[in-house]
């Protein structure tokens, strides 16, 4: 039989699809930080005015409409984020993990994640998470100073956020800490005892992230006084060598956790793996034998709600974008060299559907920088690589390799957002 020939850049078919994820969005939060760039929205009331049973109902009937997407995949994790889904109440979260179960194959050691915010913190809305299903919390402490969460907007104080990390350790069999470094007027004695308070927890997890200026935030348009670019990469080596003291190892960028505690859903994401997003502005990436789409729900709360309990509720989704090959090397880099081991390089293919061959020059240049490892097995920065993360990624934006493509714009809607922590 003659070998099969394809041109470059040319997307082969699917052989297997990668595993599956799910996020839902609980869009509301206490108040809007100054800093956040989510999709979330001030609940001018609190919890007692959030339309919990109205939203529960709007994301079953999304589910019940997106299961021809996603029919028979078994689901490897879960993943509740917000806003702040810790404003639900316990019996709500148990409502909306009931109705999963009920409508999706979710495997016996599924990772169920979900986010909280300190101020929120009550003992026994905690445990009530515990008992609906939920099986790995993450906390956004964002700093255990008074003085740094009040200057980053923060609706909790140090306090609540010992009380919360401290209950966590002793309910929770994995939890993550969500932190940020390089704060306003933050110094490098500063960060080293935010961190040596957060480490004091003996967290499983620790999600460490540099504060950056994102557009439409308040810091944007009234941007505070940060560390240079000097002390913001002492604070990084500081956060690095006190975690690996500790056992906690840097696994991703920002991430670092212990042996067996690595966050599988946000692996799934970092590989290139699928997700269905339900809820308002939540995203998808979902692969099909012959192409992979992503799509995004509608982002006011509102507008989901009376989308989805309409009599069409796919009327949610506000936008579906199949990928190009335009779009595929470098969606795919995006994530994947974020990983300080990288990624076997099998993988990309598999994911895809495209060739490294089709990549071939970009990588030949990224190694020549000093950029990408020379292992034609795997797909991995350097450290110099991680440190000019975005120059490294950006270079595939160009691909593939076709000397008949020409510049390559940035797909839209690509950002390298965290999916969750």
């Amino acid at each position: 039989m003659a070998a099969t020939i394809t041109a470059p850049g040319t997307r082969r078919p699917l052989t297997g699809l990668p595993p599956l994820s799910l996020y839902v969005h609980l869009p509301w939060c206490l108040r809007k930080c100054p800093y956040c760039d989510f999709n979330s929205h001030e609940a001018a009331g609190g919890a007692r005015d959030l339309p919990e049973a109205d939203y529960l109902q709007a994301l079953r009937a999304d589910l019940e409409a997106a299961l021809p997407q996603v029919w028979g995949r078994p689901v490897h994790t879960v993943f509740i984020g917000g806003g702040t889904p810790s404003l639900f109440s316990p019996a709500s979260i148990d409502a909306l993990l009931s109705t999963l179960r009920m409508h999706l194959p979710l495997v016996a050691d599924a990772e169920i994640t979900m986010e909280a915010n300190p101020g929120t913190f009550e003992v026994e809305r905690f445990r009530g998470y515990a008992g609906a299903g939920v099986n790995r919390l993450s906390i956004g402490v964002q700093s255990f100073d008074d003085a740094a969460l009040a200057r980053i907007g923060r609706v909790h104080d140090a306090a609540q956020a010992r009380a919360a990390a401290e209950l966590a350790s002793r309910v929770y069999p994995t939890f993550n800490l969500d932190l940020m470094y390089a704060l306003p007027g933050q110094t490098l004695e500063a960060l080293e005892a935010d961190l040596a308070t957060a480490l004091s927890f003996s967290p499983p997890h620790l999600s460490y992230y540099q504060l950056t200026l994102e557009p439409n935030t308040v810091f944007a348009k009234f941007p505070p006084s940060l560390p240079d670019d000097d002390e913001a990469a002492a604070m990084q080596a500081a956060i690095e060598a006190a975690c690996a003291a500790r056992g906690l190892e840097q696994y991703e960028v920002s991430a670092y956790a212990r042996p067996r505690h690595r966050a599988r859903h946000n692996l799934n994401y970092w590989r290139f793996g699928d997700y269905l997003g339900l809820g308002a502005g939540a995203h998808s990436k979902l692969s099909f034998p012959d192409r992979i789409v992503r799509e995004s729900r509608l982002r006011q709360p509102a507008a989901y709600l009376k989308a989805a309990l309409g009599s069409q509720p796919r009327a949610a989704v506000a936008e579906t974008r199949e990928l190009s090959t335009r779009d595929l090397p470098f969606e795919f880099m995006l994530n994947a060299l974020r990983l300080v081991e990288g990624v076997p390089a099998q993988i990309f293919a598999d994911t895809t559907g495209m060739s490294l061959a089709d990549v071939n020059r970009t990588l030949a240049a990224a190694v020549e920088r000093g950029l990408l490892a020379p292992d034609p097995t795997v797909l991995r920065a350097t450290a110099l690589g991680r440190r000019f993360l975005n120059d490294l990624q950006a270079m595939f934006l160009e691909a593939p390799d076709d000397p008949a493509a020409g510049d390559a714009t940035p797909p839209a809607g690509t950002t390298a957002t965290a999916p969750g922590r």
